[in-house]
């Protein structure tokens, strides 16, 4: 049963993901990958949310494990701190690879405290 609570919540993530990274993009460029830094902002901060409520198992693998893990991606994170630098672009890289971990440990220790 977890597996399949599993599946289902990513079920729901990965099209998120791809559809709010769509989204960004198209309102604000391909030229920092703006959507990619949101979506692991939002998924830090439910996640944060989550492990500071007492949520049974079920709904850990649904929403943390699934929706969450899904949603949050560190492939494609990974992926364009490397495209950013290899352009030319070495200092939007390291601007991303900062405000990714600030934003996201910031959104969860928030989102923790707000639960």
């Amino acid at each position: 049963m977890t597996l399949l609570l599993v599946a289902l919540g990513a079920a729901v993530g990965a099209p998120t993901r791809y559809l709010a990274d769509r989204f960004v993009r198209s309102r604000l460029g391909p030229g920092f990958p703006w959507g990619t830094l949101l979506v692991n902002v939002v998924g830090s901060a439910l996640l944060g949310f989550l492990t500071a409520l007492p949520v049974s198992s079920g709904l850990g693998a649904l929403l943390g494990t699934g929706f969450c893990g899904a949603l949050t991606t560190y492939s494609t994170f990974g992926y364009e701190t490397l495209r950013l630098a290899r352009t030319g672009a070495r200092g939007r890289a390291l601007m991303y690879v900062a405000a990714s971990a600030l934003l996201g440990v910031s959104a969860a220790v928030a989102a923790a405290g707000l639960a």
